[in-house]
């Protein structure tokens, strides 16, 4: 008798064991979507709550950064490269769960190569996707496909994409400069591998259920939201892309073990990066209706779990300047154009009040006027600011640029503390299964052990 005891208290226990393995196996998500908001501080959706606000009611609504706000993460590199990240440290963090250098794509800092949770999906058998508005071949989705000792290496980080093994079943960006080159197709190699070929947003209603695909809708990053085609391009490529890969793990799998897809909404920090707060709540707006459409898409697939973060923050954007208390977005919610757009429009025609004010979508002031005038017969420029010129940008155009958003900012009282990124702390968002595990203040690598452990790695 006096083994008796131990032995049924070590059955209850081994039968406890298995039962709380297996149900935890059986709350483990079978989808998950990470979203990053590239360059997404806090002053970015806070901006984007009142930008959206409805003036006719009495309160300012909440969006659906507000309804799954769930902490913070911090940001900063390896030790090495300080306190401020760049897209390159922070995505390899948040895929790899590692501290590495400022540049680093899939390495740590000795340069040897990181897993992602996408590869390790990838190897899981769920099937793996990736949409962003820049160059598929940019730091962020980068990070989470390949390893590169340097960010600008887009060549090849491009060919790595088929050297190294694929490692996603559906691509949807732009870069298409890097992937069709004189000294390579790679375009063509992909289809050889056996993928659909797309190149207009028109294509991804057509889509073959059983086959890979690669998407790429312009030669470097998708225009602006305020210039596309699609406003809501993020939105639209998000929605095929679910789609086709739920299709696609079907008709490969009976197991069908879900899917593994990185959205990134590349541009929110592009704009911070050139000071741009109509082309950023346009972005952000891009983001919104994304975030939106995953809402009713784990209503319908609870067993989905989406996470929302930033890589960091970019611009040292301030809601409210100069002093005045007061920050007017109602111009901005009138804006049709982006300001590059504006400024080349502006430089190809003789200048007056109406055509100005008609580009704005809003009523100029004679001042302003002349303000753009002038801008158009001297092209200085302030040096700091020269370092954001687009290559295909003429002075007179870059120094008209300037102009114009330095008007959306005076109209909206708009400010900047930087051209570059900040080392604030940056949202976290989560809902679905297992939502609950990304609560309270996080540091970014902690967001990719979580996965890992999601995705059964221990």
């Amino acid at each position: 008798m006096k083994h008796f005891i131990p032995i049924v208290l070590l059955s209850l226990c081994t039968a406890s064991c298995v039962n709380t393995a297996t149900t935890e196996q059986k709350t483990l998500p079978k989808n998950i979507i990470m979203v990053i908001g590239d360059g997404m501080g806090p002053a970015y959706t806070t901006a984007y709550r009142y930008f959206i606000d409805n003036p006719n009611t009495g309160v300012v609504e909440e969006t659906v950064f507000d309804r799954h706000l769930t902490g913070l993460s911090s940001t900063h590199p390896a030790a090495d490269s300080g306190v401020v990240t760049d897209s390159a440290a922070s995505a390899t963090a948040l895929a790899s769960g590692i501290k590495t250098y400022n540049g680093a794509i899939g390495v740590n800092v000795d340069k040897n190569n990181v897993q992602s949770v996408l590869t390790w999906a990838k190897i899981q058998g769920k099937a793996t996707g990736i949409v962003v508005t820049s160059q598929i071949n940019h730091a962020t989705p980068a990070s989470y496909l390949t390893h590169n000792e340097h960010r600008r290496n887009y060549n090849a980080i491009a060919d790595s994409y088929l050297d190294n093994g694929i490692k996603a079943d559906l691509f949807f960006g732009g870069g298409k400069k890097y992937f069709i080159r004189k000294d390579r197709n790679l375009v063509k190699e992909f289809r050889q591998a056996g993928f659909h070929y797309i190149d207009t947003y028109q294509d991804l209603t057509s889509l073959p259920n059983n086959k890979p695909v690669l998407g790429l809708f312009a030669d470097i990053g998708l225009p602006w939201a305020l210039d596309d085609t699609n406003k809501y391009r993020l939105s639209t490529m998000t929605k095929s892309a679910v789609h086709q890969l739920m299709a696609y793990q079907k008709s490969k799998s009976k197991s069908n073990d879900g899917f593994f897809m990185l959205i990134e909404a590349s541009q929110i920090d592009w704009a911070g990066h050139e000071n741009d707060i109509s082309a950023a709540m346009a972005e952000m707006d891009d983001l919104a209706k994304t975030l939106e459409y995953l809402e009713h898409f784990v209503e319908h697939y609870p067993n989905t779990l989406v996470i929302v973060t930033a890589d960091h923050s970019t611009g040292g954007l301030t809601i409210g300047a100069r002093g005045k208390y007061a920050w007017q977005p109602e111009k901005l919610r009138r804006m049709k154009h982006s300001p590059s757009y504006i400024a080349k429009t502006l430089v190809k025609n003789k200048i007056n009040k109406s055509m100005a004010s008609a580009l704005f979508n809003f009523e100029l002031a004679n001042e302003d006027i002349t303000l753009l005038i002038n801008s158009k017969n001297s092209t200085k420029t302030n040096n700091s600011t020269q370092i954001y010129k687009l290559k295909n940008t003429t002075d007179v155009e870059f120094s008209m640029t300037l102009t114009v958003k330095k008007l959306i900012d005076k109209y909206s009282n708009t400010g900047w503390t930087s051209g570059g990124h900040t080392a604030i702390d940056v949202p976290v968002l989560a809902f679905g299964q297992q939502s609950e595990r990304f609560q309270g203040h996080q540091d970014n690598t902690e967001i990719a052990k979580k996965i890992f452990l999601l995705l059964g790695r221990k």
